[in-house]
């Protein structure tokens, strides 16, 4: 199979962990046989800087004419900091999602057993903890009429979703959930939101449709208890965009990290490829950042064009990763091991995918391993 693949490497650490996903994907092409072309373009404060915008017309025409969309990460403090910035990073992104019709994000949350010592939360609670948030991303609040008084003293934003908007995601959630173990949670606050109570009829309708799943509702207050105390009765959540942002983040807590958290933003026509994870600027050239969510995002663009054995390959050799400890230090304190030496380990084994691997453990206790 032959990939056009878009590359916007963003700001902060993101093309340090995006080169790690693209050395895993080339390991993939000589593994398998496959066949990825990648251009690479520039989104976010590089953008800003160059071009006086945060997505370029010519970035667009490239993400438009691609097969998928491999993103780093985006933001930066100088625009963080600064309330009056008429342009910031995050505005490219938001205007990409919408360009694109990229109207599904797709979190998966996952508990290592190698890692449960990393979460804050008790081992008991968490262990076997997998489930995957669906959140619609092209509606409600971020793409919502905002007003600002003349004074600036009173503002507002509006969030408004239609019937097709949600139908469209909510046909998504339940064909996974199919495909799972036949559960879907409706998060919302139908008490108080009319756009809830809109989502909870349409998605009460769509279910009809979809009798071997079961169907239960959270308000969202009571599912951001409920993932923290008790996440493994979760496997398909569904819900709307700024819920969706805030309890997937919330979920980062199970995993132990969020450099392990990876995402598909989905669309009719097109698909994007990104870490959960945030720009992280303090970390940037140091070498430290965590690129496995970065690589597991890549393993899931794999998987959203059917080549499933070339994912199951990235997500082994991630597991191997874990399993030997080499990780970054987010994982494993005083670790020796940066981002790059975990990206050429995993690509490493992507190509000898042997389980019977052979390694030389005392190099590994000096930071650099050897793969025989």
């Amino acid at each position: 199979m032959t990939l056009k693949i878009a590359l916007l490497p963003g700001d902060g650490v993101g093309p340090e962990v995006l080169a790690q996903a693209v050395k895993c994907l080339e390991a993939v092409e000589e593994t398998f046989n496959q066949h990825f072309i990648f251009k690479e373009a520039s989104i976010g404060t590089i953008a800003i800087d160059n071009k006086g915008v945060s997505l370029p017309d010519s970035t667009l025409k490239l993400c438009k004419e691609s097969d998928a969309i491999l993103f780093g990460t985006i933001g930066d403090p100088k625009y963080d900091n600064n309330p009056d910035a008429k342009v910031r990073p995050e505005q490219g992104l938001l205007q990409l999602r919408k360009e694109l019709g990229l109207f599904a994000n797709i979190r998966p949350i996952l508990s290592h057993s190698t890692l449960l010592d990393k979460s804050p939360l008790k081992k008991s609670a968490i262990k076997g903890a997998d489930f995957v948030i669906y959140r619609e991303l092209t509606g409600g609040i971020y793409f919502g009429e905002k007003k600002l008084n003349e004074e600036g003293t009173v503002a507002s934003d509006i969030c408004e979703y239609s019937e097709s908007e949600i139908s469209r995601i909510t046909h998504l959630a339940f064909k996974a959930a199919k495909n799972r173990k036949r559960k879907l949670t409706l998060v919302d606050k139908a008490n108080v939101l009319e756009s809830s109570r809109l989502w909870r009829k349409v998605v009460t309708k769509i279910g009809e449709s979809y009798p071997e799943v079961a169907l239960d509702f959270l308000f969202v207050d009571n599912a951001a208890m409920e993932i923290i105390l008790n996440p493994r009765q979760f496997d398909v959540i569904l819900t709307e965009n700024l819920f969706g942002a805030i309890l997937s983040d919330e979920g980062s807590v199970i995993s132990g990290s969020t450099g392990l958290l990876a995402s598909a933003s989905i669309g009719e026509e097109n698909a994007m490829f990104e870490p959960v994870h945030g720009s992280y600027p303090n970390d940037k050239g140091k070498d430290i950042a965590n690129p496995i969510a970065a690589i597991l995002s890549a393993a899931m663009l794999l998987d959203h064009f059917g080549l499933t054995e070339e994912a199951m390959a990235v997500k082994k050799a991630v597991d191997k990763s874990l399993k030997k400890g080499i990780v970054t230090p987010d994982l494993k304190e005083n670790s020796q091991y940066g981002t790059n030496q975990v990206g050429d380990f995993i690509a490493h084994n992507i190509v000898d995918i042997d389980d019977n691997f052979l390694m030389n453990d005392e190099n590994i206790d000096l930071g650099k391993s050897t793969i025989i």
